[in-house]
Formats: structure tokens, C-alpha cells, sequence
């Protein structure tokens, strides 16, 4: 399932014995943790009743423990086992261990919940696998489809309570790309310049969201993809001394790269003629595996910016922009 359905079933009042939150996106991951901690906890204490293990500072022996602890003054507590961010500490062989007999013992009956966060799984583990009905694994990977993400700015825009007009939801994910977390922060700048009751258009999208102009991206993508490094990191530092944000700077890289991928495997990328032209001549200078290279090297920049490193996110860009043009 994904927070949709996890929420919709929350809402109808299911609760499953536990949940395994996994996925890149730390927004869908805190959503659908506190849509979680909201319908079990409720407004009753969370001294007595919540349990917080991070994998690496508490043992899994810990596990068994707290969720054979009785809940107080309410009628269900609840579990977190949650690993750290970056390259913490990660669920091993003890821990896995602990997750399965936690698992089998699970019911719909249950009084202690089970929630596991994680960032990436591998599917063919057996703790993974554990988590089958009556428990659920929830996805938590941002949206790659236009579709899909076109669906995150409608849900997003309803819960802030505002209207979002498609072209302007168009130009939205044309600018900032799959950062959920920006996203939804540039949502609530475009609905403070419609006003009240006023719907978000194309043009409140242009005012508020920062953009990164198009001719100094197709000039830093031609300096990265003909390998001129010192030429990239300088555009690079024109851009953000100009003012354009670092996520907008790496949403622009992300989804100039992705259009890369699709031209080099000859799928239409969309746009205006000259545009598409732009993208092919693009895609032909650079070999399939450079490419996917390229986005993992993004994939790792987008990390830094979201709290999972230690650089600054004007240093993660530029060590970025030397690792695609090297």
C-alpha cells in the first residue's frame, strides 16, 4: 500500500498489528508516521505508551520488551523501530531475528503496535517478507510518473485547503520536480499570493516558486556533459549566487538527467521541438551507463540536501557538478 491507502484505511478505523514504513522520501515516511501515531495514540499520554528504538542505540532485545508492556490509561501503545539516517547503523541479523518473531506473534488483536521506518529495504529478506497481512508495508518512495505526481500536488493542495489550477500544477512539477517537501512548502507560498479563496494559477506559480533559468541550465548540463568542469562549477556558482535555491538547482539536474535517460533509450521526452532536439543531441553524447551513473550521483546530491550528510547543500551541488562532469 501506499500513505493513500495507508490513511484511507486509517481513517475507516483498521488498524493492522504492524507497519513497515520504507522508502527514499522522509516526507511520505514522517506522514505516514504521524497519521500512525495520531489514529493509535490519539490524544493519550505518550510517556507510558510510546516506545522509540533506533537500530545501533537500543538492542533488539528491547523489542520483545516493549511490546509485551501493557498500555496505560489507553487502549493500545506503540512501537517505533526506526533506523538512522545516512550511514548509521542499519538492521542486521540480530535485529532482522528479533523483527520475525515479533511478527509471528502478530494479530489484529494486538494491544502494541509495530512500526518499523527504514529508508531502503531489500525485498528478499525474510523480515521484510514478514511484514504480510495481517501487517503491511507501506511504500514510501516519491512519485516518478507525471501522473503521480500531479496526484501529490492535488492531495497536497486539498489538505492546505487550496485550489490548484493544472496549468499551474503543471508548471509546479515542471520547476521543482519530485521534492515532495518543496513541493508542498512552494504550495503554501503560491497560496499566500492568491489569497483566500482565491485558486492558484499559472502566474501565482511564476511569482512564487524560484526557478532555474532555462539557458544556464542547458549551458551547465552541455559543460557537464562535454566534460569542462571548471566551466560547469562556475555556472554552477552564478546560478546559486543569483539566488536560485540548491534543491531547485539539483530538481532542475534530476529532471534534465531523467530526460536524458528516456532520449537515450528512445522515448519521447515531450516539449517543444527545439527542446526535444536539445535533449537528443544531449543524450547521444553520453553512453546509457554514464547516464545512469549520473543519476545515482544525484540520487546520493539529493540525500545531502535532505539532512543525510554532512556538506552544505552549496558544497553537495558543486562536489555533484564534479562528480557528472568528470
Amino acid at each position: 500500500m501506499n500513505v493513500v491507502d495507508l490513511r484511507a484505511e486509517l481513517e475507516q478505523g483498521t488498524l493492522r498489528p504492524a507497519y513497515l514504513l520504507a522508502g527514499s522520501e522522509p516526507l511520505l515516511r514522517e506522514d505516514a508516521w504521524s497519521a500512525l501515531e495520531s489514529a493509535i495514540l490519539g490524544d493519550g499520554p505518550r510517556d507510558f505508551n510510546l516506545d522509540r528504538l533506533e537500530v545501533g542505540r537500543a538492542t533488539p532485545g528491547r523489542l520483545e520488551e516493549a511490546l509485551a508492556s501493557l498500555p496505560v490509561m489507553a487502549a493500545r501503545r506503540l512501537v517505533l523501530v526506526r533506523e538512522l539516517e545516512g550511514r548509521g547503523p542499519k538492521i542486521d541479523a540480530a535485529w532482522a531475528t528479533a523483527l520475525e518473531q515479533a511478527l509471528k506473534g502478530a494479530s489484529s488483536d494486538s494491544v502494541a503496535i509495530l512500526v518499523v521506518v527504514t529508508a531502503k529495504i531489500d525485498k528478499r529478506h525474510k523480515w521484510v517478507k514478514a511484514f504480510r497481512e495481517p501487517a503491511a508495508r507501506v511504500d514510501c518512495e516519491a512519485p516518478t510518473r507525471a501522473r503521480d505526481l500531479g496526484a501529490f500536488l492535488s492531495r497536497e493542495a486539498r489538505a492546505q485547503g487550496v485550489q490548484l489550477e493544472p496549468d499551474a500544477a503543471e508548471l509546479l512539477a515542471e520547476r521543482v520536480g519530485p521534492q515532495l517537501l518543496l513541493l508542498r512548502q512552494e504550495i503554501e507560498k503560491a497560496g499566500l499570493l492568491a489569497g483566500p479563496g482565491s485558486p492558484i494559477r499559472r502566474e501565482h506559480v511564476q511569482q512564487a516558486v524560484a526557478t532555474v533559468a532555462e539557458e544556464p541550465i542547458w549551458d551547465l548540463t552541455d559543460a557537464i556533459g562535454q566534460g569542462r568542469t571548471a566551466e560547469a562549477i562556475d555556472l554552477l556558482a552564478r546560478m546559486l549566487g543569483q539566488g536560485a535555491p540548491a534543491p531547485v538547482v539539483l530538481g532542475a539536474l534530476a529532471s534534465h538527467f531523467r530526460k536524458l535517460v528516456r532520449a537515450a533509450h528512445g522515448e519521447p521526452v515531450g516539449g517543444p521541438p527545439f527542446v526535444a532536439r536539445k535533449i537528443e543531441q544531449q543524450a547521444r553524447r553520453l553512453a546509457p551507463r554514464r547516464l545512469v551513473a549520473c543519476l545515482r550521483a544525484i540520487h546520493r546530491a539529493d540525500v545531502q540536501l535532505k539532512g543525510g550528510g554532512v556538506l552544505a547543500p552549496d558544497r553537495a551541488l558543486e562536489q555533484l557538478v564534479l562528480s557528472l562532469a568528470s
